[in-house]
């Protein structure tokens, strides 16, 4: 429970926040199926190649896009058609008038051209820092991310738009993302997308996993939920949760990879989804971290995806146009202190989607992975309350994320319409100040 955050939104915590200038974690504004997905309509602006795509993706989406109003829900520039350094002003043009009116839990959203392949490589890389420092200077829950749009993808934004201008990107700011060309499945049901596909979750017994099984289930997957027996209780809880089924298994043993891919052939004639998220902690410093720490962590987190992956991709049983998604971590980007062999693996597992995501471009199957931050579990919960209150406030947000808010991110690769988005490490991490 963030007792800080309750303190801050009551009235005598208003008061001794804004006097002192204390961090301020406004409510974020989560994902609802009675709720639009934005607070107010998008204001859309630029001359790029992307305005009509875009304007139609939204107009799919409901969202309301307007010429003018006293308060927006999104402000969407693109930025494709910036081809020098000189033209960087209509960043300036386009935003100044009208950041103040962005509502609370806004988003802001800039889309170029990968800048290797852009007439100015200059001015497109130039639009990671004005993104990343408008994210730092929203207020009140906004958040902004920057999508390059290769050349031909123009039509394969609408499930990423859906993602990021909703509030399933709630704890998702200062992303870099690239779309590329890829086939693009359009859903009969938006709202279940998945259904029909089948889903492997290992580490679904509690905490973020049990929470991207649920949210793979919602979206309508059969989700197998796979850990080891002594977490069996509480994977089939979640398993009958989700209308799944379950694996009792250690990963980690060297018959794990074949009965996964028994499994699911057998029983479900192949898998679409895997999502790598076991994961164990052994916290050491290095002078003091005995071989044991350092091979357990290391066996769970990513030897035994590649071993797995291998396994899926040789038999066939990921099915075409599949998702490989890894859980990777903040720790691997910006390393941490007494993590030498936590963030070894989790900085492995961005490798290993750097790797397969170069070997299945053109095929349909993506790889891609999350980078949480500081996430709101019972692991964090036991964690001293210093640390534990640096983890919640060295961020954008100014707050730590939910389980939720990784699943959500998951569930926007796993989409059938996602087929553009390949090779990419997002942060779910309030825009975390450590790191990239």
């Amino acid at each position: 429970m963030d007792r800080y955050q309750s303190f801050a939104r009551s009235g005598f915590g208003r008061f001794v926040v804004g006097k002192l200038g204390l961090p301020d974690p406004y409510p974020l504004r989560r994902h609802s199926p009675t709720q639009p997905p934005l607070d107010g309509p998008v204001l859309l602006g630029g001359s790029g190649r992307l305005v009509e795509p875009v304007g139609a993706a939204l107009g799919s989406i409901g969202l309301d896009v307007v010429s003018e109003s006293p308060r927006y829900g999104a402000l969407v520039f693109d930025a494709t058609g910036i081809d020098s350094t000189e033209r960087l002003r209509e960043l300036h043009e386009f935003f100044h008038p009208v950041i103040r009116s962005l509502g609370p839990c806004g988003r802001v959203v800039v889309l170029g051209t990968p800048p290797a392949s852009a007439a100015s490589q200059v001015a497109q890389r130039a639009l990671e820092g004005f993104v990343r420092s408008v994210g730092k200077e929203l207020k009140r829950g906004g958040t902004a991310q920057l999508v390059y749009v290769a050349e031909g993808a123009e039509g394969s934004v609408g499930s990423t738009l859906r993602f990021l201008l909703s509030g399933r990107s709630a704890y998702v700011s200062g992303q870099v993302i690239r779309i590329g060309t890829g086939p693009i499945e359009v859903p009969e049901d938006w709202s279940r997308p998945l259904a029909g596909k089948v889903a492997l979750v290992t580490g679904a017994s509690r905490g973020i996993g049990a929470a991207i099984a649920e949210v793979l289930g919602r979206d309508g997957a059969h989700v197998v939920c796979l850990d080891v027996p002594a977490q069996g209780d509480e994977l089939s809880a979640v398993a009958n949760r989700v209308r799944g089924s379950t694996i009792q298994l250690d990963i980690t043993s060297a018959g794990a990879p074949a009965r996964i891919v028994e499994h699911v052939t057998q029983r479900h004639g192949g898998v679409d989804i895997v999502v790598h998220n076991a994961g164990i902690t052994r916290d050491r410093t290095l002078g003091r971290m005995d071989e044991g720490r350092w091979d357990a962590v290391v066996a769970v987190n990513l030897a035994s995806q590649e071993r797995v992956n291998q396994a899926l991709f040789d038999s066939g049983a990921l099915r075409p146009n599949g998702r490989v998604i890894g859980v990777s971590s903040i720790a691997g980007i910006a390393g941490n202190v007494g993590q030498t062999n936590y963030a070894t693996t989790k900085a492995g597992v961005i490798g290993m989607v750097d790797s397969l995501s170069a070997q299945v471009a053109g095929t349909g199957t993506t790889v891609n992975a999350v980078a949480p931050g500081f996430i709101e579990t019972r692991m964090t919960a036991a964690v001293p309350l210093f640390i534990r209150e640096a983890g919640r406030r060295m961020n954008s947000l100014s707050q730590g994320g939910l389980p939720v808010d990784v699943a959500e991110t998951i569930a926007w690769f796993a989409h059938p319409a996602s087929g553009g988005v390949n090779g990419n490490v997002v942060r779910v991490c309030g825009q975390s100040l450590l790191g990239a």
